[in-house]
């Protein structure tokens, strides 16, 4: 059995209504008795139910849809997680023997980061790869437990140009192919998108991407696939939860996006088009993009199978690591660490723990979950496993014996774990990237967000990841040379962050630091108060700005030679939000006043400030 296939490409796409998946009673009645029996597992549940109830037909019918979208259906998974729940119980160590050492991996950060020859060599051999990359979107969030109520690429990621996350994403992936296109003589040319949803926000992804127009994206160039929710388990006989004749499901985790690159024969057909890479990346983080040619390089030059973008991590900090796994037996195993598992493992090292070395950091990798993989040995591993990836449990139990628990839990799975479906002689290693150029993301509303901010942690919401996204562009641009003045502190309905100069840099702009080396040169100022957006082909021979600046030159081109612009420009100031206001401006409290501005917008030829 495989998942539900969905492909779409916005003219035709599969779905099976909920009446035709519903049985009749009297096959119900039938199913129902193979659902007893030992290898399902399931007579609790179905002796709790009473076949004249009027949706007796349709929670079995719930039970046979979940037993054709779980590899091995019901049986499989009722085996594997009575297995899971006992180890749990027995409390056993899953890294049993392991001894930890840092792994191989390319350090792209602090003096290796943007800027530096190391970082432009890897930028130089990843331009020769980008007409082979491919790009998968992790996107099953919906955005409720921000105060949103839409899908989580629809949020907005900056308010001074109104740019939603997948719309962003496609800004990314378009300039990609502009300059693949370019470099091969292809005008035809695509990089394709896979997207994975969820039954929550599959509709709404449809959605989004129809009433957008794909963004630019091509026809046929999106494909998504739907991931389904596996059957809730209320104890360690693996019982399935169910109430009031409604089957209670959960997500199964991120890892199924293997599953379904597999069985929709998606990594299969890249593969077949002779494409080389694909960049796995999440729903709410735009910036490694900006690190990705770099990423694309260092992994042609090492030669690795499975790349992980990590971050100099702090040691102790609640995130995951790179490590290397060695067994007694001599086999090692590159893989993430997650981080409660991280402080027992390390405490039989060397250096007796998770504790930072000479840099002042943990010597192991702090894991973004960002992936890059070769498509060649991707699609011989999912070949051999059909992409099914190792599971976990993490029940919480209701008493001392530990055979039932508090809450309905559920099997989950990790893309990160990927390793763990290679051959041993794959080389799996990491990228390490500044935070800065490579990490962001909305996953907290605003009570959370100065909850976290108090105690110190990333605020991780919508005025964080807007101020990441200008300051990354701003730290470009100083990269090039200019003078970008620092942040300076703001802050709204209590949620504090360091807002400087909002400098939005289109991927059209550049899509490489190398490539914005050549268009910026000269004396550049930007002043704190200032908003600068460029878009296409703009070439800058020297600018002192201190307002707002905004270029179009998505069809045309612009050249600055040292014009001095000072506007009252735009500013970000505190909003009530009430009845009427944008979802996307609740979640922040703030929008953008815009005031005097000086914007140029070419439709051809070149115009000359």
């Amino acid at each position: 059995s495989s998942p539900r296939r969905i492909l779409c490409t916005w003219t035709r796409f599969e779905t099976r209504s909920p009446a035709a998946m519903t049985m009749s009673l009297e096959e119900a009645k039938a199913y129902a008795e193979v659902l007893k029996n030992e290898e399902h597992g399931q007579a609790k549940l179905v002796e709790g139910l009473d076949a004249a109830h009027p949706k007796f037909a349709e929670v079995i019918s719930d039970l046979k849809k979940a037993d054709a979208s779980m590899p091995g259906g019901i049986p499989s998974y009722v085996s594997r997680a009575r297995k899971l729940l006992l180890s749990a119980k027995e409390g056993v160590n899953p890294f049993e023997g392991c001894t930890v050492e840092v792994p191989t991996g390319v350090d792209l950060s602090l003096e290796n980061g943007p800027g530096s020859a190391a970082f432009a060599e890897c930028e130089k051999l990843g331009m020769q790869e980008i007409a082979n990359c491919c790009f998968c979107l992790v996107a099953g969030g919906l955005g409720e437990r921000l105060g949103y109520p839409g899908i989580k690429i629809g949020i907005v990621a900056e308010v001074t140009t109104n740019t939603t996350f997948m719309q962003l994403y496609a800004e990314h992936i378009l300039a990609l192919q502009d300059r693949a296109r370019k470099a091969t003589g292809k005008e035809d040319l695509t990089l394709p998108l896979a997207i994975m949803t969820s039954g929550d926000t599959h509709e709404k992804t449809v959605q989004l991407l129809t009433e957008n127009k794909n963004f630019g994206m091509a026809e046929g160039q999106i494909t998504l696939m739907m991931q389904e929710k596996v059957p809730a388990l209320i104890d360690i006989s693996a019982n399935f939860a169910c109430s009031d004749y409604a089957l209670e499901t959960k997500p199964h985790g991120h890892g199924d996006v293997h599953q379904l690159l597999f069985s929709t024969g998606t990594a299969q057909k890249w593969r077949d088009e002779g494409r080389k890479w694909v960049l796995f990346f999440q729903d709410t983080n735009p910036l490694p993009f900006r690190s990705f040619v770099a990423v694309v390089g260092a992994s042609a030059r090492e030669g690795f199978a499975m790349n992980s973008v990590a971050v100099p991590r702090v040691a102790g900090e609640a995130a995951g690591a790179i490590c290397k796994l060695k067994q007694a037996d001599g086999s090692a195993l590159t893989i993430n660490v997650e981080y409660n598992q991280l402080g027992p493992l390390l405490s039989g090292t060397p250096a007796g723990g998770d504790v930072p070395d000479a840099t002042g950091f943990s010597p192991y990798p702090g894991n973004i979950n960002v992936l890059l993989l070769s498509i060649p040995e991707y699609v011989a591993a999912l070949a051999e496993t059909k992409g099914v990836m190792p599971e976990f449990v993490n029940p919480k139990w209701a008493g001392e014996d530990k055979n039932a628990f508090k809450s309905a839990t559920r099997l989950e799975c990790m893309m990160q774990d990927f390793p763990r479906l290679l051959p041993s002689a794959a080389k799996v290693g990491f990228t390490q990237l500044d935070r800065w150029a490579s990490f962001t993301c909305v996953k907290n509303n605003l009570e959370d967000a100065r909850k976290k901010a108090e105690a110190g942690l990333p605020a991780d919401c919508a005025l964080s990841a807007e101020a990441d996204i200008y300051n990354c562009n701003a730290e470009l641009l100083r990269k090039c040379g200019a003078d970008v003045a620092a942040p300076g502190p703001v802050e709204f309905l209590g949620v504090k962050a360091q807002v400087g100069p909002r400098v939005v840099l289109k991927p059209s702009f550049a899509v490489t630091l190398e490539e914005m080396k050549t268009k910026v040169t000269g004396a550049v100022s930007v002043s704190g108060k200032s908003t600068l957006v460029l878009a296409g082909d703009v070439s800058i021979n020297g600018l002192t700005l201190d307002g707002t600046l905004a270029i179009d030159a998505t069809n045309g081109k612009v050249e600055l030679s040292g014009p001095s612009i000072v506007n009252e420009g735009w500013s970000l100031v505190p909003i009530t939000p009430e009845a009427g206001t944008a979802d996307f401006l609740k979640i922040r409290g703030y929008d953008t006043k815009r005031g005097e501005a000086k914007e140029l917008k070419v439709a051809g030829g070149t115009e000359t400030l």
